[in-house]
């Protein structure tokens, strides 16, 4: 049935009103949107400079957090500006973000604790540290792991919001490590003889550092039985274990002189 002019005149006055009610709306978010988007850019720009001195990773996921909720928040804010409901969007995209937070919260805690070793640098790469039981050189602090080198080759990953979290023990600043070797010795063993023999044998080794010196410490005695002595050098920050294996085998030689005499 065709429409009479006065239904028509009805139908274009409703969209006249509708026209003069939501298009200075609509015009308004779109200048939101093209200003707001610009001004994101120019934000995101100053961000990426300012964290330029952290990880290239970091920096990277930084400027893309900061680019990506502003340009969320600059959607919802403009749906609102044109007159659509944003309450239920809202509560939807709270909701998706608890359960994202959630499903990741260990991924974020490394992510946290990955900004704090960068931040308040507790190590840097290329230093000596032990955590979590094991130790090596750093060699790169990620967003999330921090690979460690072992001195047997291994490539250790540390989480990095149990290492922040946890204790961490860098032997880089002291520039110095003790390698200490205690053996089981009669407990008649004459010590300031042993320490004439004992001495300059750690002190000539390469990798024994001449300050502090080296020293042949008694731990403890069992009186007619055997005594526990504490041969204790310095050396370099990673080169514990090859220092120590050397002076083993020093210490061994010195042991089997007299067996060799007789």
């Amino acid at each position: 049935m065709p429409l009479s002019v006065s239904q028509l005149s009805i139908y274009g006055e409703r969209l006249t009103s509708l026209v003069v009610l939501y298009l200075p709306r609509l015009l308004a978010a779109l200048v939101l949107l093209v200003i707001g988007w610009w001004l994101i850019g120019w934000a995101s720009r100053l961000v990426s400079a300012a964290t330029s001195r952290l990880d290239v990773s970091l920096s990277s996921f930084l400027s893309s957090m900061f680019s990506i909720a502003l340009k969320v928040l600059l959607l919802i804010s403009a749906a609102g500006m044109a007159g659509f409901g944003t309450t239920s969007f809202v509560a939807i995209l709270g909701a998706a973000g608890l359960a994202v937070g959630l499903a990741l919260q260990g991924t974020l805690a490394n992510f946290a604790g990955g900004v704090l070793i960068l931040i308040f640098k507790p190590f840097t790469v290329g230093d000596v540290i032990e955590s979590q039981g094991k130790s090596g050189t750093v060699q790169a602090i990620q967003i999330f792991n921090t690979l460690l080198l072992t001195p047997q080759g291994d490539t250790v990953i540390l989480p990095n919001g149990a290492t922040s979290n946890g204790v961490i023990v860098n032997k880089a600043h002291p520039q110095r490590a003790l390698v200490e070797i205690q053996l089981e010795l009669d407990a008649a063993t004459d010590l300031d003889a042993l320490r004439r023999q004992a001495l300059p044998m750690l002190g000539k080794d390469a990798q024994v550092l001449p300050d502090p010196a080296p020293e042949v410490m008694l731990l403890s005695l069992k009186p007619g039985a055997t005594m526990t002595v504490a041969f204790r050098a310095y050396t370099a920050p990673g080169q514990e274990d090859a220092t120590r294996n050397r002076l083993m085998e020093k210490l061994q030689q010195l042991f089997a002189q007299p067996a060799k005499k007789s």
